[in-house]
């Protein structure tokens, strides 16, 4: 059960993401987001598809601040969803925070539509 917390939504405690990994959850369009957990702590979400081919992210590797595409190997910026290198693309992040080990996630970004992202 997602709690309201004034314009962020608890989705959860940070333990639940393992350190370099990931998991999802669904927006109110059923677009899938995937909340990442880095090895230095810091949680980030993007919108759960690679620009290039669509690959689900959250079943990439996360090295550092970046997560490399199950698909293509292509390397997403976990804080901007910029590709990186010579790749090309961008997939929408989400705000995102952690109070107190809680994850919490812009509701107005949970419950947007597709036609906004």
């Amino acid at each position: 059960m997602n709690a309201f917390i004034g314009d962020w939504i608890d989705v959860g405690s940070i333990t639940e993401i393992p350190l370099r990994g990931a998991r999802t959850i669904k927006r109110a369009d059923g677009e899938e987001v995937a909340l990442f957990r880095t090895s230095s702590e810091k949680v980030f979400a993007l919108v759960n598809r690679c620009p290039h081919k669509h690959g689900p992210l959250s079943q990439g590797i996360v090295h550092g601040d970046a997560v490399a595409c199950p698909l293509h190997n292509w390397r997403i910026s976990l804080a901007t969803g910029e590709a990186l290198g010579e790749d090309k693309g961008c997939v929408p992040t989400i705000p995102v925070r952690v109070d107190a080990g809680r994850i919490l996630i812009s509701r107005v970004a949970l419950l947007a539509t597709a036609a906004a992202a």
